[in-house]
């Protein structure tokens, strides 16, 4: 089976996040599950592709254009036609951390991903190690699973959608925030995951764990 990863480059980089190197650890969870791996900085390129060459799974580590790069209606149009298709056709898509703040251009993107960074209302505490609470009773990607320290961002206040059904998430001036989650859109499967700012991330063995599993689950 063969997986694609978006990763950020050329306007959807950003001075914040390393994306070459969460990348290659993102590709080593998934070549652990027996994937064949692309990693492909050409975003809008790619996406507008799978229209015709969609992979078994697609994952998108990005960061947001509107910050850092020109803008470029036509490649954003052709980009939302390439993933409104793949979704359609039933293909999965795994979500990475960030990109929660991307791809403003396609009015969909929050319905996909159920969930998105809201400028001036959503932000993270100070990085470092933090303990995430797993639901493990909620998903058999969880199940069996405890609760874990990771050094990283803890994404707070995200606008996320009322039937989402977090499977991680952290506290936070005594509220919960969700982290990563599983959802449908029409026929396809949506994982996202708002850990994994840097390398450190990926260093948490219950972290990749799950990321193993929801590959597992997303390509079954």
């Amino acid at each position: 089976m063969r997986a694609l990863i978006l990763s950020g480059a050329g306007r959807y980089a950003d001075p914040w996040h390393p994306f070459a190197e969460t990348s290659e650890r993102l590709a080593g969870i998934l070549r652990d599950e027996g994937l064949d791996v692309e990693i492909s900085g050409e975003v809008d390129a790619r996406m507008a592709s799978l229209t015709t060459d969609a992979p078994d799974l697609l994952v998108l580590n990005i960061g947001d254009p509107a910050l850092t790069g020109t803008p470029d209606p036509e490649g954003e149009r052709r980009g939302r036609d390439g993933l409104l298709a793949y979704l359609a056709a039933g293909n999965p898509l795994l979500v990475s951390h960030v990109t929660s703040t991307s791809l403003r251009g396609i009015p969909e993107w929050e319905g996909i991903l159920g969930g998105v960074w809201v400028r001036g209302t959503t932000f993270h505490p100070d990085y470092g190690p933090a303990r995430i609470h797993v639901h493990a009773d909620r998903s058999p990607i969880v199940a069996g699973l405890d609760d874990f320290t990771v050094t990283d961002e803890r994404y707070t206040d995200l606008r996320v959608q009322p039937d989402v059904v977090p499977l991680a998430s952290h506290e936070h001036d005594g509220a919960e925030h969700p982290l990563m989650w599983e959802r449908e859109y029409g026929p396809a499967t949506i994982f996202y995951d708002a850990l994994g700012h840097d390398a450190a991330s990926y260093d948490a063995e219950t972290h990749r764990e799950i990321l193993r599993r929801a590959v597992r689950r997303l390509v079954s």
